[in-house]
């Protein structure tokens, strides 16, 4: 895997990935664009809500949504490393059980979710879940 990031201005970059996706990044606190923390954030939810909903749907259940809120803390000084992650699933679905998603959550917390796994190494990351039923 390969990517490239470019300057644009002030503290603005644009990265693009090999597969040809482009997206903005933001030095200024997020002015314009994610922080590059924002964005690792935000990865650390995208791998596993895909991992989570994968699961979820390979075991035939019906889900119509699936929602990552994801908390952080950070270091007060520099470097302003995270110390801890929270990824809370918002699963909805029809028939959906405690144990179906705690299941699919745990794989991908243990098994499947490189990004999140590989923050582990360094950073506290838990995980929770809540299910919201559709008729």
């Amino acid at each position: 895997m390969q990517a490239r990031v470019k300057w644009v201005e002030d503290l603005t970059f644009l990265g693009e990935s090999s597969s040809g996706h482009q997206i903005l990044m933001d030095g200024n606190a997020g002015d314009k664009a994610p922080s590059p923390m924002e964005m690792v954030l935000m990865a650390a939810g995208g791998c596993s809500a895909i991992d989570v909903v994968s699961i979820l749907q390979k075991g035939r259940n019906t889900i119509t949504g699936c929602e990552v809120k994801l908390s952080s803390t950070r270091r007060e000084e520099t470097p302003r490393l995270f110390t801890h992650i929270n990824l809370h699933f918002v699963v909805t679905g029809v028939g959906l059980t405690d144990k179906v998603v705690e299941r699919a959550v745990s794989l991908s917390a243990e098994k499947y979710c490189s990004v999140a796994l590989m923050l582990e190494k360094a950073v506290k990351v838990t995980h929770s879940h809540e299910i919201v039923a559709v008729a």
